[in-house]
């Protein structure tokens, strides 16, 4: 169940939702990709950072601590809901995530091919 309250996987996840890089995450709040990468590996992230990070993402503070993959899934059945915080649609994000990480893994393959 630490995984529920680890803040910097739920500012990852909703970052890759967004399609957002580490880097212009980093861009947007004035600091350093690495310290995007440091923030994103804490359990813990202090609450003016999180306001910051947040507004960036496109979120709430709120509904970023209560951020969850299964509230993503649970949005997509329930999108008419007035209780959604989000303001994009999930299906759309999921699916260019994939997309995403998809053409990630054939740009990888063809640099392995071309250093041969």
């Amino acid at each position: 169940m630490a995984e529920a309250l680890h803040i910097g996987r739920k500012i990852s996840k909703l970052r890759e939702l967004r399609g957002m890089k580490q880097e212009t995450l980093a861009s947007e709040l004035g600091i350093s990709q690495q310290a995007i990468s440091k923030i994103e590996q804490s359990a813990e992230v202090e609450e003016d950072a999180l306001i910051k990070i947040a507004t960036a993402l496109g979120v709430t503070v709120e509904g970023l601590k209560h951020f969850t993959e299964d509230s993503v899934f649970n949005n997509i059945n329930n999108f008419h809901d007035n209780s959604i915080q989000n303001n994009f649609n999930p299906i759309e994000k999921v699916i260019e995530l994939y997309e995403r990480l998809l053409q990630s893994e054939r740009e990888k393959v063809e640099i392995l091919k071309n250093s041969k």
